[in-house]
């Protein structure tokens, strides 16, 4: 009797595939914390090194500056790199910073920013809410916070929009109300208001049960389509297989993998061949006041600013619409015929904030109540950015001599987003603090992981947060 469960178990949950799994984890995650171990002690040099720089030349370096009406600020999201650059923005116009994170990720390496005041951590707010915001709450009140700016994992953004009557009675939330956010993070419930507003977007179906995409009639169609969660998953979202495939039985076959159902659904959307670009938006009722946008990927970890006047116009007439305050980036695709289309929104910061890290004006325009004439975008000073450790195991997949040129052209070009010589530690306590944390956490329970996100300071798993 044993003997038959055992065979009709499916391959995946088998005992031996278990047992493989975890070797495969075990050596996975040694081989990657001796890596960074042969790597720590070229890093500590170069951190001791800006260290001891920054001492030498303080006597003859500019006294820090004086906000005329300084503010305590409450980041959130401490273990990703765009809150270490907004920490690092305000601090440089004369603000105070407080920087909070999950009680998973207290071992965040941007804590020791000196542009950050205090450190904290707090409850995950998936698990209580309640209990999440009652957090908020005495770090607010303990520290005095002035404005709270939360930057948003894909989870806690509706999070805070729920914290934020709550807030609003001690501090000024700089995010959406519940019900924007909501809708502004269904990437059917965006699409749809999109349309209503004149604005370009794709043809899209919202999916609740894979029987729909397998009966749809694709012959009436000019172009495929790809399928996406509509919920945020980290591993699936790269996934854009297009649809039908090349008979029904391997359409049917690749729905049915999907974990599609009324709790769980999807949006089937229009494939539009073209320029894929994100950008960032900083907003305040509905005036566009910081804009950026760069070419984009399924995997982004490389920014560079690039001018596209159709881009910014979409992104104006859809905040000054809905008269948006608060943090939102948007997904486009700019076909051949010149028109963008918006294929998905995010109610939070985008990484691309980093392309700031050299401008003075990005408090102010979080902050300042008087309108400016145009949105700030990066100085024509900023170089692009890039996280070294990623372009360094880039650097393992090269095959040619064209490719090898390309990747180091990036490297000389641009800028490391984390590493400043005037405040180097977060460069050294990221990649050889926080991460081998991870590491070791993992590794303690033999639990796979399919990479690693410098950017956002986190392991990529298989329904990981």
């Amino acid at each position: 009797m044993a003997q038959s469960i055992s065979l009709s178990l499916p391959s995946s949950t088998t005992p031996s595939t278990g047992v493989r799994v975890k070797i495969v984890a075990l050596f996975k995650t040694l081989g990657t914390l001796t890596l960074l171990l042969i790597a720590l002690p070229f890093n500590a040099l170069i951190v001791l090194i800006a260290l001891l720089w920054g001492i030498a030349r303080s006597p003859f370096t500019k006294k820090a500056v004086v906000a005329a009406n300084p503010q305590t600020i409450l980041v959130s999201g401490a273990k990703m790199t765009k809150a270490l650059q907004l920490a690092r923005s305000f601090h440089a116009a004369g603000h105070r910073v407080i920087l909070i994170e999950g009680h998973k990720y207290w071992l965040s390496g941007h804590r020791f920013s000196q542009a950050v005041s205090r450190f904290y951590t707090v409850p995950a707010p998936q698990s209580d809410p309640e209990a999440y915001i009652q957090a908020l709450v005495e770090i607010v009140k303990k520290e005095k916070v002035d404005i709270y700016v939360p930057v948003c994992s894909p989870v806690a953004s509706y999070y805070d929009s729920l914290a934020k009557p709550t807030l609003s009675e001690y501090c000024e939330v700089f995010h959406f109300d519940a019900d924007i956010t909501k809708m502004l993070d269904d990437k059917f419930a965006f699409t749809d208001k999109a349309r209503s507003l004149g604005l370009s977007v794709p043809k899209s179906f919202k999916i609740t049960d894979p029987q729909q995409v397998i009966n749809f009639d694709f012959s009436q169609e000019t172009r495929k389509y790809i399928l996406k969660s509509i919920a945020y998953d980290s591993v699936r979202r790269l996934d854009l297989t297009k649809l039908p495939c090349d008979s029904p039985e391997e359409t049917a076959a690749f729905v049915n993998s999907l974990p599609i159902s009324p709790e769980n659904p999807w949006i089937m959307q229009e494939f539009i061949p073209g320029k894929e670009f994100c950008t960032h938006s900083t907003v305040r009722d509905g005036e566009l006041r910081l804009h950026c946008c760069c070419h984009s990927s399924a995997f982004q970890i490389n920014y560079e600013n690039v001018e596209n006047p159709q881009i910014r116009e979409w992104v104006q007439q859809f905040v000054k619409s809905l008269r948006l305050t608060g943090q939102v980036s948007f997904d486009f695709i700019q076909a051949e015929d010149g028109t963008v289309y918006a294929i998905e929104c995010n109610p939070r910061t985008h990484s691309a904030i980093t392309m700031f890290y050299n401008h003075p004006g990005v408090a102010e325009a979080y902050f300042g109540k008087t309108p400016l004439a145009a949105p700030l975008e990066p100085l024509a000073s900023s170089k692009p950015t890039y996280w070294i450790y990623h372009e360094i195991w880039r650097l393992t997949n090269i095959r040619s001599w064209k490719q090898l040129q390309t990747r180091l052209n990036i490297l000389f070009r641009g800028t490391d987003a984390i590493f400043r010589l005037n405040d180097p530690v977060p460069f050294l306590t990221l990649h050889h603090w926080q991460i081998p944390l991870l590491l070791l956490q993992n590794l303690q329970k033999l639990k796979g992981w399919v990479k690693i996100d410098f950017n956002i300071g986190k392991l990529v798993e298989l329904g990981g947060d």
